[in-house]
């Protein structure tokens, strides 16, 4: 019924629309916003990961978005829980839609957000622009052929000018080993307890291993990896396919998991 009720209201009302999402929280969302409206079908979009974001975070913490899209994390980390969130989004159209979740959901002063890359170095990349949730870093070939925009790209050990996130996301469709490669400071201070970061194949388009350097970046600064499991509030060893949890200090983790209060999400309680 709510996909229904979206597929009508979005053709009858071409215009933005405003739609509950976690808690008190709400998403702007409009026509082909396809990671938002998840969020309205499934409750959350990324159902174990977020729900991982939710039971982890608290109000005391820094969280870090890299890779923010419209700010759906963003809005979960600063609005359902209240901490403070500093998100980064390169493309220009797509990074105005986060600054309006943020401003309807009035967390101005929770939520710092920059029209920025990260990567391993300071400089300037070309991104690709018309892949709405999976626009990413061109390659050499989408330089030439596509429709690309020039985005400056920071060192996240810059940015954060030696304040240290309590929980990182990184989805970057790829780029997830140069961001690491920027933030070495950072993944060395034991404030730092996870990072959820994508660890498909869209790796390949940089790598010329299938072995994915994130996994190897992560193992040598101590982090494990994990998957989540929301309903029960338990933590399962092992890589996935998709996006993975990887974590430190797991008996500490294990118990901020297990006392977090419940959400209300559009289809019932997590």
């Amino acid at each position: 019924m709510r996909f229904l009720r979206w597929q009508v209201s979005c053709r009858l009302l071409a215009v933005p629309h405003i739609m509950p999402f976690v808690d008190q929280t709400v998403l702007v969302m409009e026509k082909g916003m396809t990671g938002a409206t998840g969020n309205w079908y499934s409750g959350l979009h990324e159902g174990p990961d977020m729900a991982f974001a939710l039971h982890f975070l608290r109000a005391d913490d820094l969280f870090v978005d890299v890779g923010a899209n419209v700010g759906s994390y963003t809005i979960l980390a600063s609005g359902a829980v209240g901490a403070r969130s500093i998100s980064f989004e390169p493309i220009k159209q797509t990074f105005a839609k986060m600054q309006r979740n943020v401003a309807v959901n009035r967390l101005e002063r929770l939520a710092d957000c920059h029209n920025i890359g990260l990567g391993g170095e300071n400089g300037v990349l070309y991104f690709t622009v018309q892949n709405d949730t999976t626009n990413h870093v061109a390659t050499e070939s989408e330089k030439s052929n596509g429709d690309v925009a020039e985005v400056l790209v920071r060192r996240l050990d810059d940015v954060l000018n030696d304040e240290v996130p309590s929980l990182i996301k990184i989805d970057v469709e790829g780029w997830e080993a140069q961001v690491l490669a920027g933030m070495s400071k950072t993944l060395t201070r034991s404030k730092l307890k996870a990072i959820i970061a994508e660890t498909n194949a869209a790796s390949l388009r940089y790598e010329e291993s299938s072995e994915c350097s994130v996994f190897r970046i992560m193992a040598e600064n101590g982090f494990s990896p994990y998957s989540y499991d929301p309903f029960e509030r338990r933590l399962v060893p092992g890589e996935t396919p998709n996006n993975t949890i990887f974590l430190r200090d797991i008996e500490e983790v294990k118990q901020r998991l297990s006392s977090a209060k419940k959400f209300n999400l559009v289809n019932g309680q997590i």
